[in-house]
């Protein structure tokens, strides 16, 4: 199993950037793939997930104006579409995955089965 995040990079402020999680070795159906992000000197927070067939999701507070999450099956990627970015939204960015019915242990515990090395993004003018 593996994920690969990809797509992090220098983006000024109000800029968008759009992450990548390409996964393989697991079915998206069964298992929740979330995006979590850790910044220098501060706890890691998820930021959003997605998850069964009918492609449900769940955003951190306040960020679902900014940010969006979808999958593409047939490609096995997950993307995170951000936009709006602010110097706040500096971090490592990581993939994570975790059964469906696992999803908000993930969430509430950071438990997961399989996470990828993360991809940095980082907004400064």
């Amino acid at each position: 199993v593996q994920l690969q995040a990809s797509g992090g990079g220098l983006v000024q402020p109000g800029g968008s950037l759009r992450l990548s999680c390409t996964v393989s070795g697991i079915s998206l159906d069964a298992y929740a793939i979330g995006w979590f992000r850790q910044a220098p000197g501060k706890e890691r927070e998820w930021v959003s997930c997605i998850y069964n067939s009918d492609r449900t999701y769940w955003y951190a507070d306040g960020l679902e104006d900014r940010f969006s999450i979808s999958r593409d099956n047939a490609k096995n990627i997950v993307y995170l579409q951000m936009g709006r970015l602010k110097t706040e939204d500096t971090a490592w960015y990581v993939c994570a995955a975790a059964p469906v019915y696992d999803v908000q242990t993930m969430i509430d515990r950071f438990l997961y089965d399989y996470a990828g090395q993360g991809t940095l993004v980082t907004v400064s003018s």
